[in-house]
């Protein structure tokens, strides 16, 4: 189990033999980078479908009896042996400059797909492929900086992930106490905004005034891409603490008039690139509108990650001398940070790139909004209301993606134009 928990007695009843039950005995042997390989390229020379399904799945099996050396080893030759045949390259180009037709085009293309890209198509036809696959890429972007030889391998899965992983195939489920342990398990693990502090805080995550809500693939049943908690509330929240506190009373969901986002989590590292978040948030809207008629309000309680990062940069203090700060000080610079302060010509914090490209306005900022170590290390305590209005979600997505325009209250426009320094701020932020 990823956390301990103290109060046990709200754990699942059938948690324990159903965690049990998934003991798998330990591996008789350990598999060679050398056997892996071969399996690999018979794969790739198989033509039957189902004889390639059954070896699809014996490469599965191989890759997880790996050793680490054995893995680095199998990761050099998928980055060699199976890359980009540059002599074809050549020749296809130079066929195509001769001839631009569609079918000299078609070769081109052809020619400029690594073998690897169709070897790993063969193995998502196996069992467990899919979950293999992203493991993967998982391991391979923690690698990628001491192997930078391995970006190909990393640009040849994203490219099928993102085929593999659009909207089309997710399913969008409600999670609540009834779903089945493993999924509540994942919960706890993957949680990456505030953390749930075992089952009696899940538990509270789950009531009746909250709702928590996950994009599954069929390809991994049981694995959450993404999940989104929402807290039905009267008025939007400013801060995030009575949200998280396990003994706070349950609000009778058909009196709420607000929904706040307050935690979205990826789950799979794996999966880093694949855009999730934002179909996941407007079919949320939509059936939290469907399902609760006075709920007129959606919107996130966020933090701002790169706050403190960017305020002692830009002023060339220390952490103490920033906390030090006035608090309307401190307020009028988060202004100006997460209006002005960019990242090429992208607002510089993450959170606010996300919901911004997602077709939310930046409402209102909430001092001591976070009071955790985290949210006071990250931002002085800082938090952002980001709302979504259906109406202007598409005007406002098109502003950000024609021109980065950070789409804010009228309130905020005029806290960050108080900054007479506002232009030095910028500069010192776009780094």
């Amino acid at each position: 189990m990823a956390k301990s928990e103290t109060g046990a007695g709200l754990r699942p009843p059938f948690l324990t033999r159903f965690l049990q039950s998934l003991a798998r005995p330990e591996p008789k042997s350990k598999s060679s980078s050398a056997r892996l390989v071969a399996l690999s390229r018979a794969l790739m020379s198989e033509r039957g479908e189902v004889s390639g399904a059954r070896l699809a799945a014996d490469v599965v099996e191989a890759y997880e009896l790996l050793s680490p050396e054995a893995r680095e080893k199998f990761f050099d030759v998928l980055a060699g042996e199976f890359a980009v045949n540059a002599e074809l390259v050549d020749r296809a180009a130079d066929a195509y400059r001769a001839d631009r037709s569609a079918a000299n085009l078609i070769q081109l293309q052809a020619a400029t797909e690594a073998s690897r890209q169709e070897l790993f198509r063969r193995i998502n036809m196996g069992a467990g492929g899919t979950a293999a696959l992203v493991g993967m890429r998982r391991h391979i972007l923690q690698t990628l900086t001491e192997h930078p030889d391995r970006i190909g391998l990393d640009s040849d899965l994203l490219h099928l992930f993102k085929s593999w992983f659009n909207r089309g195939f997710l399913v969008l489920r409600r999670i609540d106490w009834r779903t089945s342990a493993l999924v509540l398990e994942r919960l706890i693990q993957y949680e990456a905004v505030h953390q749930i502090h075992g089952w009696t805080d899940l538990h509270r995550r789950l009531e009746a005034d909250r709702r928590c809500y996950a994009y599954f693939h069929p390809a991994l049943p049981d694995e959450p891409l993404i999940f989104i908690e929402v807290a039905l509330t009267r008025g939007l929240s400013a801060q995030v603490q009575p949200l998280l506190d396990p003994d706070s009373p349950v609000l009778d969901a058909r009196t709420a008039d607000t929904a706040v986002f307050y935690s979205i989590t990826n789950c799979q590292e794996g999966l880093r690139g694949v855009s999730f978040g934002n179909f996941l948030i407007k079919q949320v809207v939509e059936d939290l509108g469907n399902e609760l008629a006075k709920v007129k309000t959606f919107a996130t309680l966020s933090p701002i990650p790169g706050f403190v990062q960017w305020l002692r940069a830009s002023m060339n203090i220390d952490r103490s001398a920033a906390a030090a700060l006035p608090q309307d000080e401190i307020i009028r610079l988060s202004a100006v940070y997460l209006l002005r302060a960019k990242k090429g010509k992208m607002p510089a914090d993450p959170v606010a790139r996300f919901h911004l490209a997602n077709g939310a306005r930046l409402e209102r900022l909430n001092w001591m909004g976070d009071t955790s170590a985290a949210g006071m290390e990250r931002a002085l305590g800082l938090t952002a209301n980001y709302v979504y209005r259906l109406p202007d979600v598409e005007r406002n997505h098109e502003a950000y993606a024609r021109d980065f325009r950070v789409v804010a209250s009228p309130a905020l426009e005029r806290l960050a134009k108080r900054s007479h320094d506002a232009e030095g701020f910028t500069r010192s932020s776009d780094r």
